[in-house]
């Protein structure tokens, strides 16, 4: 059971003490921007082909700032890459690129900054 408080409880009905509820890797990483707000916003994520090939996969934005997203993947994914962010219905349809990497047993955090200005982003400065 999750309790508001992030703490788990640890399965004794008396007397139970709390212990922290365990990070994902991208919540590690948002440590690193000190703006980031938690959202929950599915995308299809594609690589820009820059020579490596063009790879796709669906994820979901963890978290935002007025200027970068994060987000876990399983693409091998490197510093520089160019990506391509969209939303089911268009209305995020956006590239980045890639400005942090943390890897973390077979999922990797990324942190992707916007290459030009995002009208509709739902993260304001």
């Amino acid at each position: 059971m999750l309790w508001k408080s992030g703490m788990r409880n640890s399965g004794s009905k008396s007397g139970a003490a709390a212990v922290p509820a365990r990070e994902s890797s991208t919540t590690k990483l948002a440590k690193f921007f000190p703006q980031a707000t938690p959202v929950r916003i599915p995308v299809r994520l594609t690589r820009v082909a820059g020579g490596g090939g063009a790879f796709t996969e669906s994820t979901i934005i963890e978290f935002g700032t007025p200027t970068e997203v994060l987000f876990a993947s399983t693409l091998p994914l490197e510093f520089a890459d160019r990506l391509r962010l969209r939303n089911s219905d268009g209305t995020l349809d956006t590239e980045a690129c890639v400005v942090a990497v943390q890897y973390n047993g077979g999922r990797t955090a990324v942190a992707a900054r916007f290459t030009g200005e995002v009208a509709n982003w739902i993260v304001k400065p």
